[in-house]
C-alpha cells in the first residue's frame, strides 16, 4: 500500500483541503470565529501545560489518598487554574463577528463594534517574540479605531500563531482584510 505522505513523490501543489478562511455550508455565519488556525506554537505551549496540570492531578490524587484533603484541595485548584490558563492560551487571537471584533490577550480582551473600526492594515514595527518581553522587528496586523488610536495588536508574524510561517501571516492578514471589509460593507 503506497503512502504519498511518507515519501518524497507527493503533490505538494494539490491544496490539503478548505482554505481555513472558508465557512462551512451548516455553520451559523453569525458566531464569532477565528479567521485563521492556531499555530503550531500556541498548541505545544497548552499541551505542555495540560501535562502540567496531569501532574498535578496525580499529585492531588496521592496526597488524598495519604489522608491530607487540604493539601490535595490546594493541588486540585492549582490543576484547574492550569488547564483553564490552557484554553485561555489557546483562544488568544483576532476574533470576528457580524457584530465587531474581538481581540483575546490571556488576562483581558477587547470588543470593538464594527462602526468603531476605521482601518485594518500591516505595519512594520517591534513586535514580541512569542509573546515574550524580548521584542523583534515584524510585522503587526494593526486596528485602527475612528477617533485614530490603534488597538494593541495580538497577531503578528513572530507570534505563536504564525512564527516561522510568513506565508500563513500573509494569508491570515488578507483572510482578516477580507472579513473585515465583508462585515463592515454588509
Amino acid at each position: 500500500m503506497p503512502l504519498p505522505f511518507l515519501t518524497a513523490t507527493r503533490d505538494d501543489a494539490a491544496p490539503a483541503g478548505p482554505a481555513p478562511e472558508a465557512y462551512l455550508p451548516y455553520e451559523d455565519r453569525s458566531r464569532r470565529r477565528r479567521p485563521y488556525r492556531v499555530g503550531p506554537w500556541r498548541v505545544g505551549g497548552a499541551a505542555l501545560v495540560l501535562l502540567l496540570a496531569s501532574y498535578v492531578l496525580f499529585s492531588a490524587l496521592i496526597i488524598a489518598v495519604a489522608g491530607s484533603l487540604p493539601g490535595a484541595g490546594v493541588c486540585l485548584a492549582v490543576a484547574v487554574l492550569l488547564i483553564v490558563a490552557a484554553v485561555r492560551l489557546v483562544h488568544v487571537g483576532l476574533w470576528l463577528s457580524p457584530e465587531g471584533l474581538r481581540q483575546v490577550r490571556l488576562l483581558s480582551s477587547t470588543v470593538l463594534p464594527w462602526s468603531e473600526v476605521a482601518e485594518v492594515r500591516t505595519a512594520q514595527q517591534p513586535v514580541r517574540w512569542l509573546g515574550l518581553p524580548r521584542t523583534v522587528q515584524g510585522q503587526a496586523l494593526v486596528v485602527v479605531r475612528t477617533q485614530g488610536e490603534p488597538v494593541v495588536t495580538v497577531v503578528t508574524d513572530h507570534g505563536a500563531d504564525f512564527l516561522g510561517g510568513p506565508e500563513r501571516f500573509a494569508g491570515a492578514v488578507a483572510a482578516v482584510e477580507r472579513r473585515v471589509a465583508e462585515f463592515q460593507a454588509g
